[in-house]
């Protein structure tokens, strides 16, 4: 499943051309993907003007002209594509081969740019676990898919200080803790490896460990925060990571990948200096973890 890195990279492939554009026709190849397409979906949306495009935890989220935000979600293999009035990708040209089967395209919005452009986004999704739903703006906060979200792992909101709490007298795996998304919200399998690999933290250690006795957030865990913080955002930088079928929207392959240090490193040697551990796999709650066991605890 693509993770926070690659959702981002998605938006902002999409942002030149859907913020401030109009939405003119939108087409359902089907009523529905994951779940049930919104009602009277068409409807709603043709001729509203979509005024921003964010991102909360692993949702695009369009906020559209009005009282209406429009909330997207990859699933495995759901992605993108733009194409102009001939059919061509835009923006950029496709590098490498993905999944463009018109079989698989589900949902196509024709819109008018805001610099008055015809263009059309495509959602394309083989195995159809993503879905799209429209949300009352006012209703946002209380919504099933984002009520229960915990904190961003993009701000400076992600501290020690903000996980204490949630870590104190937790006896659970650390890992299984830092997949909560009602603790960090979006953050995933791969970065939480290669975060605790940067943290040289072991993912079996119990959660409550890392707070001390009066509350308050030890060293590892503000260095545990602050390393969530910029692996996320170095995997941003790079484009995010490319595993079997995710693709940026140009089709183009993110390059985070070339820089785990843990993940999918089965039998490699740990890249921490002076570590002669070598990179362990371990499956915790039906997910591969990989991490070294050695400077790891």
């Amino acid at each position: 499943m693509p993770e926070l890195p690659e959702v981002e990279t998605v938006r902002r492939g999409l942002q030149p051309v859907l913020e401030g554009a109009r939405i003119t026709h939108l087409h359902l190849a089907r009523p529905d993907l994951r779940f049930a397409l919104p009602e009277r979906f068409a409807e709603r949306v043709t001729g509203r003007r979509i005024t921003a495009l964010g991102r909360r935890a692993k949702y695009l989220v369009a906020e559209l002209e009005g009282d209406l935000v429009l909330a997207m979600h990859l699933g495995m293999s759901g992605s993108f594509r733009i194409e102009g009035p001939e059919g061509d990708s835009l923006p950029g040209v496709f590098q490498h081969p993905r999944s463009t089967a018109r079989l698989h395209d589900h949902v196509r919005f024709d819109v008018t740019t805001g610099d008055g452009q015809p263009a059309a986004v495509i959602y394309n999704d083989p195995r159809r676990f993503g879905y799209m739903t429209l949300i009352a703006r006012a209703e946002m906060e209380t919504h099933p898919h984002f009520s229960g979200l915990g904190i961003e792992p993009t701000g400076n909101s992600l501290s020690g200080a903000a996980l204490a709490p949630a870590f104190a007298g937790r006896s659970a795996p650390l890992k299984a803790v830092l997949l909560d998304q009602r603790i960090i919200a979006g953050l995933g399998n791969i970065y939480v490896c290669e975060a605790l690999w940067r943290s040289r933290l072991s993912p079996r250690r119990a959660a409550g460990t890392l707070v001390k006795k009066d509350g308050r957030p030890s060293q590892r865990l503000d260095l545990l925060a602050l390393n969530i913080r910029e692996t996320i955002a170095d995997a941003i930088a790079a484009g995010g990571s490319s595993l079997r079928d995710y693709r940026q929207t140009d089709g183009s392959l993110g390059y985070f990948q070339h820089s785990f240090a843990a993940y999918d490193r089965e039998h490699e040697p740990c890249r921490h200096t002076g570590c002669r551990g070598v990179i362990r796999r371990i499956v915790q709650s039906g997910r591969s973890t990989f991490f070294c066991p050695a400077c790891q605890r």
